[in-house]
């Protein structure tokens, strides 16, 4: 970025009931984003009745999906979130979390992702990370209608083939 250039900047809309200016506070809709502001009246048409707002978490879920969809991208997350998530997943009843790994920004219109990966060992990084840029960005401008300013990769890790080879068949060292 030159000196001239500026970081994007996205604001948040953060509304209560009473419109603009109206704090959210103690509401289960904290964290999301109006999407399509809407019209008031029976003259308007109705799909364009009322107002769609969309939960920062939801982002979160499309961008971990489309970053996983990538050839080459074993996990997400830092160690101790991917050593969480682990312990998580072999819990009875637990559900993967699809979104270890993804911070979002979301706006009124625009969001920025941040993804931290595991990459496969031998895969080329900058490809897989370009790869994963591309479907992240395809993935929620087609399903939110929101614009992804930009999409930062953080490679944290790179899983080597022998870490999933059981150590059960050597000898133990106590009886």
């Amino acid at each position: 970025m030159t000196a001239t250039q500026e970081a994007p900047v996205i604001e948040k809309a953060l509304t209560g009931p009473g419109g603009a200016g109206s704090p959210l506070v103690g509401s289960a809709v904290v964290g999301s984003t109006t999407v399509g502001a809407g019209a008031v009246g029976t003259d308007e048409p109705a799909a364009t009745r009322g107002r769609t707002s969309i939960a920062d978490v939801v982002v979160v879920k499309i961008a971990g999906m489309a970053a996983r969809e990538i050839p080459g991208v074993y996990d997400m997350g830092g160690g101790l979130s991917r050593t969480i998530g682990a312990v998580r997943d072999r819990v009875p009843g637990g559900r993967p979390n699809v979104g270890r790994g993804v911070k979002v920004e979301v706006g009124e219109r625009q969001t920025a992702i941040d993804l931290d990966l595991v990459v496969e060992y031998g895969v080329a990084i900058t490809e897989v990370a370009r790869d994963v840029r591309e479907n992240v960005i395809a993935a929620v401008e087609r399903i939110t209608g929101l614009e992804v300013v930009e999409v930062n990769v953080t490679v944290n890790d790179v899983h080597l083939p022998d870490d999933d080879h059981d150590t059960g068949g050597s000898e133990a060292r106590v009886s």
